[in-house]
């Protein structure tokens, strides 16, 4: 422990740390006071008007060293099953591939629908993080399955009513190859405006983040300069100059619209905003993106969403169509049992009934120590 003195000489040190820093804090703090003309209330809309719905896939990892499992599971917020896949670090990604069309060429799974959209055939030529190289790309393809059945969701389904379909992170990604993602994006879009044109149905597609490093970076000076204490759910487009500072990619910031010079968008596709759906100056903020393409309807898509946030739980003033995705898509208690005996039960056969007696000790074993100590 420190004693009276360390402290004493820590606190110096803290307080001219902080001292130092403050003519960067209130550079933050005038950066969003020029927010302020800009934060507009959210006019709320009726929920029954929209349905809303959400994908979400549970980071569900099962290892029996040296021996580990991602199970990719991406359910709607309805519990709708989209997508199950199991890999492992181990698995072939060539067959893989394969395994998402069928016999003839036909794509037979969402992500093979997105990839046979995009034009690709291989998962290698999707991302360049799936060479296999790091053990890392199972990561990496649980990711690209819940990018695909968001694809899957907009382009290859029919909505009775005006839908909202938010997904669970941002609307920007850096693991696609080339500009592969703002071709989805645009893919999307289209499925859209068709869906809009065909059945008079309009279809929005946000993105919520319950931390970024842009809101991380401004929360203190958003605080501070108060530009969201009006007393009513309110958002704002967060600026580029604000994006400029927290972000070193321009290809992740700039919209897709944004026709000046530099390296053009291959990461985004969406329009970033501070969202607030309470009334109090402490209910918490989100970072939304919103299509770029959508993003005249802000108003309206935030309308939708307030009302499903006020009636989120257990996370208070947070969509609860993304928490009953998530709460749907985890494996977890009997079902994670389940795996997890499925993944020993293929090893103990793997090894043969001469040593099977070794892996039913070794789990024995680890289920007394797990329980010891629950």
């Amino acid at each position: 422990m420190f004693d009276a003195d360390q402290i004493k000489q820590l606190k110096q040190l803290i307080g001219d740390q902080v001292e130092a820093g403050r003519e960067v804090l209130d550079k933050l703090v005038e950066q969003t006071r020029a927010i302020r003309p800009e934060v507009r209330v959210i006019k709320p809309r009726a929920a029954t008007s929209v349905a809303l719905m959400a994908s979400d896939g549970g980071n569900n990892k099962v290892a029996f060293n040296p021996f580990y499992l991602q199970v990719v599971r991406v359910v709607d917020s309805n519990g709708k099953e989209l997508c199950l896949e199991a890999v492992s670090p181990i698995s072939d990604i060539t067959a893989l591939s394969r395994r998402q069309f069928h016999e003839d060429g036909s794509p037979q799974t969402a992500l093979g629908r997105m990839m046979h959209g995009l034009g690709v055939q291989r998962l290698q030529d999707l991302s360049p993080m799936m060479s296999g190289s790091s053990p890392s790309w199972v990561q990496v393809f649980r990711d690209l399955c819940e990018w695909a059945t968001l694809y899957d969701l907009i382009c290859y389904r029919d909505y009775a009513v005006d839908t909202l379909i938010v997904r669970d992170g941002l609307l920007r990604s850096k693991i696609f190859h080339g500009e592969l993602f703002v071709k989805m994006g645009e893919l999307m879009y289209e499925a859209i405006e068709q869906t809009r044109r065909r059945d008079r149905r309009k279809v929005w597609l946000v993105g919520l983040a319950k931390k970024t490093q842009v809101l991380e970076y401004y929360r203190l000076a958003i605080s501070l300069s108060g530009v969201f204490d009006n007393g009513a759910a309110c958002f704002a487009k967060v600026p580029t100059e604000m994006l400029d500072e927290v972000y070193l990619w321009d290809e992740y910031t700039r919209d897709i619209e944004d026709d000046s010079t530099g390296e053009k968008p291959k990461f985004n596709f969406g329009s970033m905003y501070f969202v607030r759906f309470g009334p109090h100056s402490g209910d918490p903020i989100w970072t939304v993106d919103v299509m770029s393409r959508q993003d005249r309807e802000a108003q309206a898509i935030f309308g939708y969403l307030q009302a499903d946030a006020v009636a989120g739980f257990p996370i208070p003033l947070y969509p609860n169509c993304i928490q009953q995705a998530d709460s749907f898509s985890r494996v977890a208690d009997l079902d994670m049992d389940i795996v997890e005996d499925q993944l020993v039960d293929a090893v103990r056969d793997q090894v043969g009934e001469e040593k099977a007696p070794v892996i039913d000790a070794l789990r024995l074993a680890s289920d007394v120590a797990a329980r010891r100590y629950e």
